[in-house]
């Protein structure tokens, strides 16, 4: 992570997870989603700084994290990897029951914090959900195509794999993405580990993942808020609409003239966007 380096480690199931925390102020979580890591969130978290403790991690078989061939990386793994992250946490402040950080997830992270919530049992003060994976259908005919040829893809040329690797990056974002933005989202996917941790987590993506929370999202008992580029073309922003009337009580914010990388695309919205909402539940 080139803004601010992930300094500590969680060891879980032969997995070491990256993390840091600074600031200060009640609890606050940022999840990112894939092919990204914590990078994406990083400013956010450092312009929140003032009024939260924030924290920033990458899932295991991303980013700073571990990125072991025989590991699983789909989204099972990762809801049990949170919970567990979370936990941890709150051991090192002092124990769970005076410790439930507000969430803020976008993508993959989406359905992460949803299974942790849902199935794994972590509490979370509020949950603000930014472009997520959560509801069916998702993937694209790539992922398909990946799954059916994971091996195939992972022996790609360097040269090869980049090009595909940066269309791909390309195309979540709804404005063209300057040089520096594209190089942070693809440079840990370049080398031999990083390449095929890329394709390992595109062949283990499967919708059952989120097949298994759908029925519970009505259960969501935090407060909830449903925030979504309106040009997002990777998770159309229907989804959006749906997730919030899946929710009881969930809000939606539409951000104009932004892509999947609502982050990039729009970021003084998304800031005050998530600054309101963070002001709104504390």
């Amino acid at each position: 992570m080139a803004a601010r380096l992930l300094e500590r480690s969680f060891s879980w199931r032969g997995r070491e997870v990256a993390w840091t925390s600074f600031g200060q102020g009640p609890p606050l979580v940022f999840c990112h989603g894939t092919p990204w890591s914590s990078w994406l969130w990083a400013p956010y978290a450092r312009a929140l700084a003032q009024d939260f403790t924030v924290h920033l991690w990458d899932m295991p078989g991303y980013g700073a994290s571990s990125q072991h061939r025989e590991h699983d990386v789909h989204l099972g793994v990762q809801g049990e990897v949170f919970a567990d992250l979370l936990q941890h946490w709150a051991d090192l402040r002092g124990g769970a029951g005076s410790w439930e950080p507000h969430v803020v997830a976008h993508d993959y992270g989406g359905a992460v914090s949803l299974r942790a919530a849902l199935l794994h049992g972590a509490r979370y003060r509020s949950l603000c959900l930014v472009d997520v994976v959560a509801l069916r259908p998702w993937g694209s005919p790539f992922f398909t195509l990946v799954g059916e040829h994971a091996d195939v893809f992972a022996d790609l040329p360097a040269a090869v794999h980049r090009g595909a690797l940066e269309a791909y990056v390309r195309g979540a974002a709804h404005r063209p993405l300057r040089a520096e933005e594209l190089e942070a989202l693809v440079a840990p996917w370049l080398d031999e580990q990083g390449r095929a941790a890329f394709y390992r987590q595109v062949a283990q993506a499967d919708e059952r993942w989120t097949a298994q929370v759908e029925p519970l999202l009505g259960d969501l008992a935090m407060p909830v808020h449903v925030v979504w580029g309106a040009e997002d073309a990777w998770v159309p922003v229907d989804r959006a609409r749906r997730l919030t009337e899946a929710i009881p009580g969930s809000r939606l914010t539409v951000v104009p003239d932004a892509g999947h990388l609502v982050q990039l695309d729009a970021p003084v919205a998304l800031a005050t966007v998530l600054a309101r909402w963070l002001g709104s539940v504390r």
